[in-house]
């Protein structure tokens, strides 16, 4: 070892080097997250010109290639000579980071990238990026590769238009896989167009070979609409309301469901803050004073055994929190948290004084909010009664474990795994296919509890839920406890059928209301079995899908062989088991995100919820999409 420590081994990494050689440190990974985090960041400028009344369409276009190309008719990025470096405008903003116009000035006063880094970004990190402004009547033209322009900025036409356009396509140097999913892509660019009403968004999947137009007139109001749909609300309208004070608006809408969930979504600047911040804390706290202040004097909460709580407050609350503010404080470059404290002062001072006027005039409305929280309050009570009384029978103390549980004999929960299958039948295989070792296998017994639909009472008298809360060792809802989880992967293996994906669809959704830690720390998987074997003379050959199994075929052109399709798991012997979904060196796992587990609730909701019109709606517009259908 080198134990010489001298100025030739400090390293400095000039203009966009930084990026690329630690680019988890500008998009959080470099993994799903961080990939669409390029898309966003070039959306947001655009967004950016929007708030500020320039940009009235955007067009997002996903390629065949995995390039994507983003439109706007803005004002378009300036292209004269920056007097300071003396190079164009647009050329400074994409190579140069902390370069903007959101820094001072009037050019923008409100915007989501005030960190300057955004778009410069992009361009480090994508194989080739190529721009063009429509500008004072001519379109301007620069290709980057890997962040270098390869040519001087050209004037290559005239026109009438004003804008800007940046096409990219992600360097593979940089992704492990660049493939860009669709759906990740238009749900937030559905988000954006109901936080900018009248704007329109256009976005259209090559990949997929669909188009859809996002145009909102009813603003974060429609938003809530649209969450709650497919649930039985206790008021007909979302309530809204909002102020402004030294530059900060903020408004806010709210309706209240039948359910046993909150859905509080948060945005600063059109940036989704998933964490929170100063904003959505003191909407929080100004809520739960507002309906105990109310049902305190109406006298509605005069036979709570206890004070209901902020949860108990939020209970079927669904809420859209959007503030814009000239100097957002977010925390960390991928802005997932605002930390402004005017932020919250400002948001607690409007919800106060807004709702409270609100209720004050609409008792209708008040009234049934109010009575739902002590109903709330009454069904927390008995579950916590029940939840002691299961703890004596050892039913969800990390010390009883389920019968039908096969443990693995590791210890150290960073190694150890568990598999959560679906039947007996499966089940049997997967323990004979195991590695004992660091594999455990718990079976369920059919489909779980819907738990979008049951209150926690009922969810700790579920068995299968029981069990589940059990074996992880980490309790649930607000017992959760990551540090005793007793197993680094939790991984869904299911049939790959309907039944298995209601399955997968269920398990998802208890996660993610009752266990949500576990999804945002990584832990919960999704194993991909195969769909087809091929057995010719020499072997066996799996494939995951009918695009694989069409290349095995061709491989296998002018030799004898046999097709088998996988109905379930429970099929496969122990040894293709092991082969093809268990073994860590050749198995496909499928990492679950919160953004796929949002996805998975919200589609959830609508096919299982009360209201028949979003899932007849919902069946309209995907029926011809279904490419094998059990019957």
């Amino acid at each position: 070892m080198n134990q010489d420590y001298r100025a030739s081994d400090i390293q400095i990494l000039e203009g966009l080097e930084a990026v690329r050689k630690r680019p988890s440190m500008y998009i959080g990974n470099v993994g799903v997250e961080g990939l669409h985090h390029l898309v966003f960041e070039v959306v947001d400028n655009s967004i950016d010109e929007a708030v500020m009344g320039f940009c009235h369409r955007i067009e997002v276009i996903l390629h065949r290639d995995g390039s994507v190309r983003v439109t706007d008719d803005g004002r378009g990025i300036p292209v004269e000579i920056h007097e300071t470096v003396g190079r164009p405008a647009v050329e400074v903003v994409l190579t140069r980071l902390h370069a903007g116009g959101k820094f001072g000035g009037a050019a923008y006063q409100i915007s989501g990238g005030l960190h300057g880094v955004g778009v410069s970004v992009v361009n480090a990190l994508s194989e080739w990026l190529e721009v063009e402004v429509y500008r004072e009547g001519k379109i301007w033209r620069q290709r980057y590769e890997r962040g270098i322009p390869q040519g001087e900025l050209e004037e290559v036409g005239v026109t009438e238009r004003t804008g800007t356009m940046i096409h990219f396509k992600p360097d593979p140097m940089i992704f492990p896989d660049a493939t860009f999913h669709g759906d990740i892509i238009s749900q937030r660019l559905k988000e954006l167009a109901f936080l900018n009403s009248g704007l329109t968004i256009v976005f259209r999947d090559e990949v997929q070979e669909q188009e859809k137009t996002y145009h909102f007139e009813g603003g974060i109001k429609a938003l809530v609409s649209y969450l709650n749909r497919g649930k039985e609300v206790l008021h007909p309208e979302p309530i809204y309301f909002g102020g402004e004070k030294e530059g900060i608006k903020v408004e806010i809408a709210i309706q209240y469901n039948d359910g046993y969930l909150e859905n509080i979504l948060s945005f600063a600047n059109n940036i989704n803050t998933t964490e929170g911040g100063a904003h959505v804390t003191g909407f929080k706290t100004a809520l739960t004073r507002v309906i105990i202040d109310y049902g305190e004097k109406r006298g509605i909460l005069k036979d709570a055994e206890e004070t209901p709580t902020g949860n108990d407050i939020r209970e079927g609350l669904c809420a859209v929190i959007n503030i814009l503010i000239p100097n957002p404080q977010f925390e960390g470059q991928t802005k997932t948290k605002l930390g402004n404290p005017e932020a919250r002062s400002l948001t607690e001072e409007v919800t106060l004084s807004s709702l409270s006027s609100i209720f004050e005039e609409n008792p209708d409305i008040a009234r049934p909010v109010v009575e739902k929280v002590l109903q709330t309050v009454r069904a927390r009570l008995a579950a916590k009664r029940a939840r002691e009384l299961a703890r004596k029978k050892d039913s969800l103390d990390s010390i009883y474990l389920p019968g039908k549980l096969a443990d693995c004999t590791e210890k150290n929960s960073e190694v150890a795994e568990i598999f959560i299958v679906e039947g007996d039948s499966a089940g049997g295989s997967a323990k004979q296919g195991r590695d004992r070792r660091f594999q455990a296998i718990l079976p369920l017994r059919g489909k779980i509890l819907n738990v979008e639909k049951a209150n926690i009472h009922r969810i700790l008298s579920n068995q299968e839920i029981r069990n589940i809360a059990a074996a992880l060792g980490c309790g649930l809802g607000f017992d959760f406890s990551r540090e005793k989880l007793r197993y680094h992967k939790v991984i869904i293996m299911t049939d790959a059928d309907v039944d298995g994906a209601h399955i997968r669809t269920l398990l998802l959704t208890f996660f993610y209301r009752y266990m949500k830690p576990l999804i945002e720390g990584g832990h919960v998987y999704i194993a991909l079995p195969p769909l087809y074997r091929v057995r010719d003379g020499k072997g066996d050959y799996y494939a995951f899908d009918d695009e694989e199994l069409e290349q095995v075929l061709q491989n296998l052109r002018g030799k004898k062989y046999n097709i088998q399709r996988y109905k379930g798991l429970g099929e496969m012997n122990p040894e293709q088991l092991w082969t093809t979904t268990m073994n860590p060196q050749t198995r496909t796992l499928k990492q679950v995100t919160v953004e796929d587990a949002i996805e998975a609730e919200e589609i959830f909701s609508i096919l299982m919820g009360d209201a028949v019109e979003p899932r007849r709606d919902f069946i309209r517009e995907h029926a011809r999409e279904v490419a094998n259908l059990d019957i």
